[in-house]
């Protein structure tokens, strides 16, 4: 199960349609979320993830920060304990990033890494540190449009599925551990679905990419987003080189719309 959680949120993140503007994410928001893994045959629930949203201001400008944390249940940190952090500081009405932190803590495996985005030039300042505190530094040159994960996580939802044919399919690129990846998402419609929050109509993507790391086989993994104005994830599948697993909506509050 090593590294799991870092493949599921990659997983999520290889979703992002480009040039949109958004009107789904305010401050305040909080999606909380059931991870489960599928452990000898049998899916169980291992993690609890929850997404945040707050404002920040800054000398020269008002950021919108997107922060992601996944956290094992107690009950299975003697196994396996995981603290992950991973967080993006942007644009709030187009996403843009300009600063991304990510600390992953999964049993014995530690990483800290963080970009300094400047758009404009098309680079990225990298900065690694490891267990033993060593560190890295990078200068990278970046696509136009290329985001990192939790920033990708969100910009999905400013798309506008609604008006979009199903069957359409839609490329992205994201930078990880300093490489940029790409992957694409195709529409399949709306499905209706049960969650904890009550019933809802979805829009439904299936996922791919071309990185084998990342996901493997085809039509294996798909995310549902709420057919309204928040777009929210509300249920995820997936299969990663490491084994499968699903993401189940638990609680939501403070939604812009």
């Amino acid at each position: 199960m090593t590294r799991t959680l870092i493949h599921f949120v990659l997983f999520l993140s290889l979703t992002a349609p480009l040039f949109a503007q958004n009107k789904a994410i305010a401050a305040g928001e909080k999606l909380t979320y059931t991870a489960s893994y599928n452990m000898s045959g049998v899916l169980t629930d291992i993690a609890q993830v929850i997404m945040e949203t707050t404002q920040v201001k800054t000398s020269k400008a008002t950021l919108l920060r997107l922060k992601c944390t996944a956290a094992t249940y107690s009950k299975w940190d003697n196994f396996f304990k995981i603290r992950d952090l991973y967080e993006s500081y942007v644009n709030p009405h187009s996403l843009t990033p300009y600063l991304y932190n990510r600390d992953v803590n999964e049993g014995n495996y530690f990483k800290n890494m963080k970009y300094t985005f400047n758009n404009s030039a098309h680079t990225v300042k990298s900065v690694m540190k490891r267990k033993n505190n060593s560190i890295k530094n990078s200068s990278i040159k970046i696509n136009s449009g290329t985001k990192d994960i939790v920033s990708t996580l969100y910009y999905m939802r400013t798309f506008d599925y609604k008006s979009m044919p199903v069957g359409t399919k839609k490329s992205f690129t994201i930078l990880f551990d300093n490489e940029e990846i790409k992957g694409i998402i195709t529409y399949l419609g709306k499905e209706t679905i049960s969650t904890a929050i009550g019933k809802k109509a979805c829009y439904k993507l299936a996922v791919g990419s071309s990185e084998t790391h990342v996901l493997q086989g085809k039509n294996n993994n798909f995310l549902w987003l709420t057919a309204d104005e928040n777009k929210i994830i509300v249920y995820g599948k997936f299969k990663i080189p490491v084994g499968n697993g699903e993401l189940k909506i638990k609680s939501v509050s403070g939604l812009k719309n």
